[in-house]
C-alpha cells in the first residue's frame, strides 16, 4: 500500500484530529463578492505574474484546466458566474500554485503533473481561491508583514545573516525573481482555514474530498524526493521555493475534515486529458541535468559545485549550498566589462548602500572575455563577501554569477565559475524537452519495468512511484493508467 493511501486509511482516532481553531463549522459559509477594486487590482498585477512565472500555456491542457478551475471556483460565492474567474496555467517547472483578489487563479503545469486525478486538481484550486474568499493577502498586508501583493521579503539566503541591508533586500529580491516567487506566504492558521475551504467547495461541487489530503500527501512525498535528489537534509522545500508552508504537516488535518464525505474523482478523465504536458524544465528556460545547467538559445552552460542545488527560473538559476548562494542572470551590456561588474555591484547595493569591488580583474574562461570583483559588506549582523563573475558573449551581451558566502567562501564557486563555456549548435539542438505521457498497464508490466522507461538516469524508480502516488509493493491491474516522464512527443 501506498505511503498515500496508507494516510488516506489511517485509524478513526488519527483522522479525529481537531483542527486547532480551523474547524469547518467556523468559516463562514458565503464570501464578499469580489469587488471592483480588488478586481482592478488582480487585473493590474496579472499580466506582471504571467511574465515572471514563464508566461500561461495554451492548449487543450490548458483549457481542461481553466475549465475545473472555473467550476469550481464558483463554488466560492465571490461570483456567480464561471467567466469572472480567470485560471492560468504557468509555463513553470516549480509545483506552486497560488491565486490574487480579482478571481485570477494559478497552477504551475509541474504541479499540475503531480496530481493523480481531477478532484486533486479541483483540490488544489480550491484551497487557492480559499485564501481570496478569506482575504488572505489583504490580512497579511494589514499586519505589515508584507509590503505589496507582489512583495518581496529580504532573508530568504538560509545561513547568511543579512538583516534589512540593502545589499540584503536587492540579492533577496533577485533570489525570490529568480525563483519564480513573488507571491504572498501565509501562515499556517490561513493555510489550514484555506484547506478547509477548498474541502468545502469540493464537497459542493461534488468531488471525493479527501482528494485535498491525497494531493498534499503527494506534494509532501515529491519534496521529501527532491531533497534527497539534490542532496538536502531535510525534505522540506527552501524557504524561498514554497508560498506554502511544509504541506506534510497538513495531510492529517485535510483528512480529517474530509471524513465520511464522498464523491467523484475523474482520474481517467483527468490522465486523459493532461496527456503530453511538459514536464520539467522548458528548454527554451534553460535545463537543469544532473549538476549541469545548460541554456540551448543563449548558448551557454555551466556545471554547480559539488553539494550545490540548482534552481531554475524565469530569470535566473539559482545555485544553493551550506556555504552560499549564487544566481546566473543577465543585465544590460554596454561592451565593457569592468563597466558592467561595478554596475551590478551598485545595482545589488541600491540606495542605501554603497557597493564597489576592491579591485576588477579580467581573465578568460574557456574562450570567454571575464571579469569578476569581490566586495565585503557588513551586513548589520555580520560581514559577508558579494562577487560578481561575468562574461562577454557578444559585443552586446553578456552574463553574470552574482554570489554571496560567509568571509573567505568564495572559492567554493571556482570550479564553477571556471566551468562557463559556450555551446556548438549541434549541442543545443540536443537539448530535447521532457513530456508526460500516459500509459495502459499490459500484461507483463512491472513498477520496475516501467519505472525503466522513465527518462532519467538516476532515481527512475522513486521517481515513478512519487509521480504515481504508488509503493513499490503495490501491484499493477492490466488496463490501469501510470504516468511516465519520457524524451519529446
Amino acid at each position: 500500500m501506498s505511503t498515500i493511501k496508507a494516510l488516506a486509511a489511517s485509524s478513526t482516532a488519527a483522522l479525529a484530529l481537531a483542527l486547532s481553531g480551523c474547524a469547518t463549522a467556523n468559516i463562514p459559509g458565503a464570501s464578499a463578492p469580489i469587488t471592483q477594486s480588488e478586481a482592478q487590482t488582480g487585473a493590474e498585477a496579472h499580466p506582471q505574474l504571467l511574465a515572471e512565472f514563464g508566461g500561461a500555456m495554451t492548449g487543450p491542457q490548458a483549457q481542461y484546466v481553466q475549465q475545473v478551475g472555473q467550476n469550481i471556483a464558483v463554488q466560492s460565492g465571490l461570483a456567480n458566474a464561471r467567466e469572472s474567474f480567470t485560471v492560468s496555467v504557468l509555463n513553470s517547472p516549480v509545483n506552486n500554485a497560488f491565486a490574487i483578489p480579482g478571481g485570477f487563479v494559478y497552477t504551475t503545469r509541474q504541479l499540475v503533473t503531480l496530481m493523480d486525478n481531477e478532484a486533486e486538481l479541483a483540490a488544489v484550486l480550491g484551497h487557492e481561491v480559499g485564501h481570496v474568499a478569506a482575504r488572505h493577502s489583504q490580512r497579511r498586508q494589514a499586519r505589515s508583514q508584507q509590503n505589496t501583493l507582489l512583495g518581496a521579503g529580504a532573508a530568504i539566503l538560509s545561513g547568511i545573516l543579512l538583516g534589512n541591508s540593502g545589499i540584503g533586500q536587492q540579492i533577496g529580491q533577485a533570489a525570490l525573481q529568480g525563483s519564480q516567487l513573488l507571491t504572498l506566504r501565509f501562515s499556517r492558521s490561513q493555510e489550514l482555514e484555506a484547506d478547509a475551504l477548498g474541502i468545502r467547495y469540493l464537497n459542493q461541487a461534488g468531488y471525493d474530498p479527501t482528494a485535498m489530503g491525497t494531493v498534499l500527501a503527494s506534494l509532501a512525498a515529491q519534496n521529501a524526493l527532491d531533497a534527497r535528489l539534490q542532496g538536502r537534509d531535510d525534505a522540506r522545500l527552501p524557504e524561498w521555493a514554497s508560498t506554502h508552508p511544509d504541506p506534510a504537516s497538513r495531510v492529517q488535518e485535510a483528512l480529517s475534515m474530509a471524513q465520511g464525505a464522498s464523491g467523484v474523482t475523474n482520474r481517467d478523465t483527468f490522465l486523459t486529458r493532461i496527456d503530453g504536458l511538459l514536464y520539467g524544465d522548458d528548454p527554451e528556460q534553460g535545463v537543469i541535468e544532473g549538476r549541469q545547467f545548460i541554456h540551448p538559445d543563449m548558448r551557454l552552460a555551466f556545471t554547480a559545485p559539488q553539494g550545490f542545488y540548482m534552481i531554475n527560473g524565469t530569470r535566473a538559476v539559482s545555485i544553493n549550498g551550506q556555504s552560499g548562494k549564487a544566481q546566473l542572470t543577465l543585465a544590460p551590456y554596454g561592451g565593457n566589462l569592468e563597466n558592467y561588474v561595478a554596475k551590478v555591484f551598485a545595482d545589488l547595493g541600491g540606495a542605501q548602500q554603497q557597493l564597489r569591488p576592491q579591485t576588477i580583474q579580467r581573465t578568460t574562461v574557456n574562450g570567454l572575455p571575464a571579469a569578476y570583483g569581490t566586495a565585503r559588506v557588513n551586513s548589520g549582523q555580520g560581514e559577508v563577501d558579494v562577487v560578481v563573475f561575468a562574461y562577454e558573449f557578444s559585443n552586446d551581451r553578456a552574463y553574470h554569477f552574482q554570489v554571496i558566502t560567509q568571509p573567505g567562501g568564495a572559492s567554493a564557486f571556482t570550479p564553477m565559475f571556471n566551468s562557463m563555456r559556450r555551446i556548438s549548435a549541434a549541442e543545443a539542438a540536443n537539448v530535447v524537452p521532457r513530456h508526460l505521457e500516459i500509459a495502459t498497464v499490459r500484461s507483463g508490466d512491472t513498477i520496475r519495468t516501467l519505472a525503466n522507461r522513465m527518462a532519467y538516469t538516476d532515481g527512475q524508480l522513486e521517481r515513478f512511484l512519487v509521480l504515481n502516488s504508488l509503493d513499490a509493493n503495490d501491484t499493477l491491474r492490466i488496463g490501469q493508467k501510470v504516468k511516465l516522464v519520457v524524451r519529446g512527443r
